[in-house]
């Protein structure tokens, strides 16, 4: 059974809308009564891939862009060093 459901409700009874869609029904999320998205359960294929197979589909169809280097991707940055008192105390003191 397909059910509609505003992105409100679904945010606020999100566990019970997956538990839903888990038992085999579908959702089609609307925005203001305009339907912008649908959920449905995975089927016996798309559960059994790996993310690697699910991301390489997605790429083939033009979705995604796969990154260009294998391995681990890290986003920390050295921190900068800099002179004078640190941002938190300046901001506390403006506060004042």
């Amino acid at each position: 059974p397909m059910q509609n459901v505003g992105i409100r409700d679904l945010k606020s009874r999100l566990t019970h809308y997956l538990r839903l869609v888990k038992e085999g029904g579908r959702l089609v999320v609307t925005d203001r009564r305009k339907p912008i998205a649908l959920i449905r359960p995975l089927d016996d294929t798309e559960a059994k891939a790996s993310v690697e197979e699910r991301l390489a589909v997605l790429a083939k169809q033009g979705k995604i862009r796969l990154p260009l280097k294998k391995g681990r991707f890290d986003l920390k940055t050295p921190p900068i060093k800099v002179k004078g008192k640190p941002l938190s105390r300046i901001i506390i003191e403006d506060r004042r």
